[in-house]
């Protein structure tokens, strides 16, 4: 199991002080204690998975979107805002599959990462993506079961966003790299299927919430557009929030476009210090 990678990077989610390994639990020196799940990954979510978190079926549309490459530009656009050298550990909010996490550990030895997803099927999935990659069930909302300022780079794709909490766990000069969707992503879908809508002002909105915490570097628009199979405008459709209202399902190959806003922030150089 993967686990032990996250070691000196846990918090407890009732005191805070730090979680350590102890064979098939975690636990902290004010005796709280939590069980490792038998598929490898460590529950600390702290309350109830809220019903709005990924289904198995919806992760498994996920897994075979990313299977058959259709984000492969969005992995590019990740490579190419994390660096190769001076990062020790990532931490993604919201993880899913844990795929990208993976991808981005994989190319940088020997970084560690941290899969956080409120879904327990997405710690299971998680927890299977990669040896250096440690998978923890927790709601962004709750707060991150995360040291003060443990992390290098912290991803956000397509999760929720807690501007608080991810300048509190990031380094001095640590990036958050948030991806959102652009305007123009899925358009046609969400005209002829009525899928859930994307803000106008999504973009300015995400900059000003952020501001107070951590400071905007740049955003890139990524884009592609192709004509997809029927079987793969679906598992596109439910592999996300829409398959909570159980739209139609295509018939027909379709052409799609995709447009993803990928938005790099900094930590504040000398804003925090690691804890001893």
């Amino acid at each position: 199991m993967s686990l032990h990678v996250a070691h000196h990077l846990l918090a407890c989610p009732h005191c805070g002080r730090e979680l350590v390994p102890l064979e098939q639990r975690w636990a902290c020196d004010a005796g709280h204690s939590f069980d490792v799940a038998r598929q490898g990954y460590l529950n600390l979510a702290n309350g109830p998975e809220p019903a709005n978190a990924d289904t198995t079926a919806m992760l498994d549309a996920r897994a075979r979107v990313q299977a058959a490459g259709l984000f492969d530009f969005l992995s590019r656009g990740l490579d190419g805002a994390v660096p190769y050298t001076g990062v020790q550990t990532v931490l993604e909010v919201g993880a899913g599959t844990g795929h990208y996490l993976a991808q981005l550990i994989e190319a940088r030895p020997p970084a560690r990462g941290l899969a956080l997803d409120v879904s327990r099927a997405a710690a299971r999935r998680a927890a299977k993506a990669y040896h250096r990659v440690a998978s923890v069930v927790a709601d962004v909302w709750r707060g991150l079961p995360v040291r003060e300022a443990s992390i290098d780079v912290l991803l956000c794709i397509f999760a929720p966003r807690n501007p608080v909490e991810f300048a509190r766990v990031l380094r001095p000069g640590g990036r958050a790299i948030v991806v959102t969707p652009a305007a123009a992503h899925l358009a046609e879908l969400r005209q002829r299927y009525g899928l859930l809508g994307i803000e106008d002002d999504k973009r300015e909105r995400l900059l000003e919430r952020m501001a107070p915490h951590l400071v905007h570097e740049h955003t890139t628009t990524l884009k592609q557009t192709g004509t997809l199979s029927a079987e793969v405008l679906d598992d596109l459709i439910r592999m996300g929030p829409n398959a909570h209202h159980d739209p139609p399902r295509p018939t027909a190959p379709e052409e799609v476009r995709l447009a993803i806003d990928l938005t790099v922030f900094r930590a504040p150089p000398g804003s925090r210090a690691a804890k001893p």
